[in-house]
């Protein structure tokens, strides 16, 4: 059934078509959706369980919405976003001047057929994409989950790796210990699971039919940005007394996470536009290319020069008669010096740059979903780029084990198997504490210690066919090897017991009191938890205190950070040294250590720990001060060094985008050790450069301090956690942003979605540069939409950021050859296209000048009619388009030369200058074919007509030949073609040319010499400057 309104949800079937992501307005005018679309009020709810009179509320439409229109929105839309631009709006005007009989020049089609046309074509572009965008919603919205509703009430039923499909409060889990991990990372960004607790007084009903029987309510606050917080109750009301229970955000399940373990129950508080992940998630808006604003100034300019040449004209004749209908008439005589046929050819350009982007074997998979942005590729001067799922692929693989005069690496693991099945050293600590160990023992106590100190739990899946919540007994559980899994908030913690399992010593069970080792020959050994000490962002380390049944030996490990732990572990020479070893290597690394415990020590502790958590007063303060007491003088066991794995190819593709000129800005949620550690490891920081850590900062005065800092330090890169850059941006923005954009790389941590969106748009305010995102997940999607030009990588993790990106590609080494080759490619040929056209428009505007100015100022067209629709399009139009596969040198080189895309940064394929120069051109050619026309000429004016605009279009042909720098068969076809439609046409023109006169030697000598005076200076001249100061391409090519 459909997602309407929904809580009153009369549907009994079982399974619900629904959304997970967003749901998204978007109109052709702000002001048209604010009237249109008055924004809701988000208010605090309560969720009736088992009242089905009282769940009259309605909750926004669950689903998700990348669309830019709708039905009704959509032809406005489009035309709005076409006539905002100068070029057709200019042309609107003018052909609806050419219903008043006093300005009609010529026929109505000349001008309002290409008008057509161009509308035309953009609209079903629009059309397409929107119709792409609707399908790709709809194949997300029709996902399917189980939904129980019972008396009035909605509860979702999400099994293992299942999205959540809204915000709920978590109910019910089949797991005994009535809490579950969810993975967050299309949330906020982050790898760690994060443990949810189920509601204790549903998750204690004995069967799960109880839960439709039991009368509750859930309070929950009104919807809001904060993602790491909630706060609600919940009241049970049939028993006596009622049960009131406060909720927190570890009883809540936000829409866009993933049930890693078990399957949950959930009931919705809020759904569609109220959900975490969509208010996280800005608008799409439409992208304009860097290139369309600069088409657009020049076109303005054009403008100014039509209306200058109309008043010089009016004025030469005297402003004799009307003279302001004459005005208006040159005006529209002169008309083709601003093309229509502009937007056409770079619109088609378009779709043909997004073509072959799509058809490049070296980069499969690649979509380009928004096609009015393929030139932004190649302009590019800042690459913001998501770290989980992006850079890295999010696995963890253990990597080294140090023990101070020994490491083992990836090679050599079989030596600690071997250590491993040798029995247990003989030599313990008590009696012979002056003994060196052996390598043996010492190897033997660093696994051991790496097995039992973390929080990982392993899981056996029930046997086949146990489905549901169905309470199975142990017999139905299978324990080999092949069907455990092991579950922890953290991948490394994972990593380092699966690393333990494959070196012989095997976590094989844990609950809240015991854990249990195999070791290599079988035997079980079984471990009392006395004590944990979990992972902390400020303490960043975790313990435990064990003890051993066969022994009674009571032992405390620890792990954590070596910042952390350098000064709990005894002195030592090679810690430092070593962990600097390892994260050059973008390892991330943990030191090991214990302790053991007497029997009395332990007791001691225990009553101290017991007392200072009942305290009511500073109580963190002291229960950490009591733990700090037994982190003394431990033992330093090894250093262990896990790796995440980059994506393939990253390290030579970051090199290659830095080549070319590009800054890259790592904006991860991670935390800021991770971010740093790979931000070294994948070359993002070259390992001679220094990194400025950004010290947390809370207020103005802290700001000021750290931002004088970091301005003494020169070309370092910086690290910056998302909390310190909130404050900075909230007193020093324009500082910070000026010092950051003069870094070689800079990191953000822990950034929200909606602060990676702010960053971009800063650069883009600040730096005044073209910015791309990239990103795999749901919370880059606001990033990715706000920037010129976003990327998104299909991922494990879904395919949020693909749908909303503009281009989407499966793996982050194709966004080399897609900004080196097919960016670089796109923006000289849409600039050389651009240029061209124009110069196609001033050309014929010359001539009809010069026309005008010889016959006493008349304004009286030139070419009439067919002549006019036939030089824009069917005898010219092919050889001119087929500038769009015109390369200047080989995508191969392009790729090993990255240096090349640098110079298109600076916008030198189009400017004023090169504009300028094209002018010049056009002004030179077009005097010369219409005076030699005119000289040349004999008694009647149908033989000025004849040869020059036969000469006009022999030059056309050959300037593209001038301009193209790399032939293509098909431009040679597209040249003869041309020019065979013109001559096969001639014989039909009859209105407009003598035939007889045609077919004469005389009018062949005459277009000839008009036709080489007019371009052999033009090759001449290329010949020169190629020869004297060759652009850098061609340096490579020769």
């Amino acid at each position: 059934s459909g997602v309407g309104g929904w809580p009153g949800f009369h549907c009994s079937n079982s399974w619900l078509w629904c959304a997970i992501h967003r749901c998204v307005p978007c109109c052709c005018c702000d002001w048209l959706v604010n009237i249109c679309q008055r924004k809701r009020e988000l208010k605090a709810r309560t969720v009736w369980l088992g009242y089905p009179e009282k769940c009259e509320e309605k909750h926004p439409r669950n689903s998700i919405k990348n669309q830019k229109y709708n039905v009704f929105t959509f032809i406005p839309g489009v035309l709005y976003e076409q006539f905002k631009f100068f070029l057709n709006l200019y042309f609107l005007v003018v052909s609806c001047s050419q219903f008043v009989p006093a300005l009609k020049i010529g026929y109505l089609y000349t001008y309002w057929a290409p008008l057509g046309f161009v509308l035309a074509v953009t609209i079903m572009r629009e059309a397409i994409d929107e119709f792409r965008r609707f399908q790709r919603d709809k194949e997300v919205n029709s996902q399917l989950y189980s939904k129980l509703t019972v008396r009035g009430y909605v509860l979702y039923y999400s099994l293992q790796n299942q999205r959540i499909p809204s915000d709920m409060v978590f109910l019910r889990t089949s797991e005994k210990a009535g809490s579950c991990f969810i993975r967050t990372d299309q949330l906020d960004g982050e790898t760690d699971w994060k443990l949810k607790v189920a509601v204790s007084c549903t998750q204690r009903l004995p069967a799960l039919g109880d839960l439709f029987s039991i009368s509750a309510y859930v309070y929950a606050q009104k919807p809001q940005l904060d993602i790491h917080s909630f706060e609600g109750t919940f009241t049970r009301e049939d028993c006596d007394p009622p049960i009131h229970e406060s909720l927190s955000i570890e009883n809540t399940l936000w829409a866009s996470t993933i049930v890693a373990s078990g399957t949950v129950i959930g009931v919705v508080i809020y759904t569609g536009k109220e959900t975490r992940s969509v208010m996280n998630t800005s608008n799409p808006k439409n992208k304009v290319g860097l290139l369309d604003l600069e088409l657009n100034q020049l076109t303005k300019a054009l403008f100014v020069a039509l209306v200058a040449l109309s008043v010089v004209m009016v004025t030469l004749q005297g402003f004799v008669g009307p003279w302001y209908r004459n005005l208006f008439r040159f005006l529209l005589l002169f008309s083709y010096i601003i093309p229509i046929s502009l937007r056409v050819n770079l619109d088609m350009g378009k779709a043909a740059y997004g073509w072959m982007i799509m058809k490049d074997e070296s980069i499969p998979g690649t979509v380009v979903r928004t096609s009015t942005i393929p030139e932004e590729l190649g302009r590019l001067v800042y690459l913001l780029t998501d770290k989980t799922g992006t850079l890295t692929q999010n696995e963890m693989v253990f990597k080294r084990l140090h023990l101070g005069t020994v490491s083992y690496g990836a090679d050599t693991m079989d030596e600690i198997q071997n250590h491993l099945r040798n029995p247990y050293s003989q030599v313990t600590q008590s009696s012979a504490p002056k003994v060196r160990k052996s390598v043996s023992s010492r190897v033997h106590e660093a696994v051991k210690a790496i097995a039992l100190c973390h929080n990982v739990t392993p899981v056996y899946e029930p046997r086949a066919g146990m489905t549901g919540e169905a309470e199975y007994t142990e017999a139905d559980q299978d324990f080999s090897d092949g069907n455990r899994t092991y579950q922890a908030a953290s991948p490394d913690e994972v990593a380092l017991v699966q690393w333990t399992e494959s070196v012989g010593l095997t976590l094989v069970s844990r609950d809240l009191t015991s854990m249990q080792l195999r070791t290599p020959s079988g035997q079980i050994l079984t471990y009392s938890i006395l004590q944990m000490f979990p992972f902390t962002s400020e303490s960043k380390r975790m313990g435990v205190i064990v003890r051993d049944e066969s022994t009674t030996e009571i032992m405390f490990y620890m792990k954590g950070a070596d910042v952390a732990m350098s000064s709990i572990v005894q002195y030592n020479d090679w810690l430092e040294e070593e962990c600097g070893n390892m994260a050059r290597e973008g390892l991330r690394t943990l030191v090991v250590a214990k302790r053991a415990l007497t029997e009395e020590q332990y007791q001691d502790f225990e009553s101290r720990y017991s007392q200072a958590k009942l305290s009511i007063h500073d109580r963190a303060l002291k229960v950490a001060a009591v733990v700090e007491s037994l982190e003394r003088e431990m033992e330093l066991l090894c250093l262990t060094g896990v790796e995440d794995q980059l994506q393939a190819d990253v390290r030579p593709t970051l090199e290659m985008l830095r080549n070319a000129g590009i800054k890259i800005w790592m904006l991860t949620g991670d935390k800021l050790e991770t971010a740093t550690c790979i931000a070294k490891s994948s070359h993002l920081v070259s390992r001679t450069q220094d990194i400025h850590i950004f010290r947390p900062v809370t207020n103005r005065g802290e700001a000021h301090l750290e931002l004088n800092a970091f301005r003494r330090k020169h070309d370092c890169a910086l690290v910056i956690s998302g909390d310190s850059l909130e404050v900075c941006l909230k007193y020093y923005e324009h500082e910070l942003v000026e010092l950051a954009c003069q870094c070689p790389a800079v990191v953000c941590c822990r950034c929200s979605p909606t602060q990676k969106a702010h960053i971009v748009k800063l650069l883009q305010q600040h730096a005044g540069r073209r910015t791309c995102a990239i990103g795999d997940g749901g919370n880059d999607v606001s990033m990715i939409q706000a920037a010129d030009c976003g990327i998104g990588i299909e991922g494990k993790e879904g395919r949020q950021a693909s749908l909303a990106a503009d281009f989407s590609i499966t793996q982050f080494k194709h966004i080399g050859r897609l900004l080196m080759v097919h960016g670089r490619s796109s923006y000289k040929r849409s600039a050389a296209l651009g240029q061209f056209v124009m110069h196609r428009g001033l050309i014929i505007s010359t001539m009809q000048a010069v026309f005008s100015s010889v016959f006493y100022f008349a304004s009286v067209p030139l070419y009439q009619g067919f002549l006019m629709v036939g030089y824009a399009t069917l005898y010219t139009m092919f050889p001119v388009f087929s500038l769009v596969l015109d390369q200047d040198v080989k995508p191969e080189m392009a790729m090993l030369y990255p240096e090349l895309y640098k110079d298109l940064t600076k916008g030198r394929s189009l400017s004023f200058k090169t504009f300028l120069v094209w002018v010049l051109i056009s002004i030179y050619q077009g005097g010369i074919l219409m005076y030699g026309a005119l000289l040349l000429f004999e008694s009647e004016f149908v033989h000025v007509v004849a040869i020059s605009f036969t000469a006009l279009i022999l030059t056309e042909l050959l300037m593209v030949a001038l301009t193209v720098r790399t032939w293509h068969w098909l431009m040679a076809v597209a040249e003869v073609l041309s020019l065979g439609c013109y001559v096969a046409s001639l014989a039909f023109l009859n209105e407009y040319f003598d035939v007889a006169f045609i077919t004469t030697v005389t009018f062949v000598w005459k277009v000839s010499a008009i036709t080489v005076v007019s371009c052999l200076p033009l090759y001449v001249l290329k010949y020169l400057k190629r020869k004297l100061s060759p652009p850098s391409y061609s340096k490579l090519t020769s």
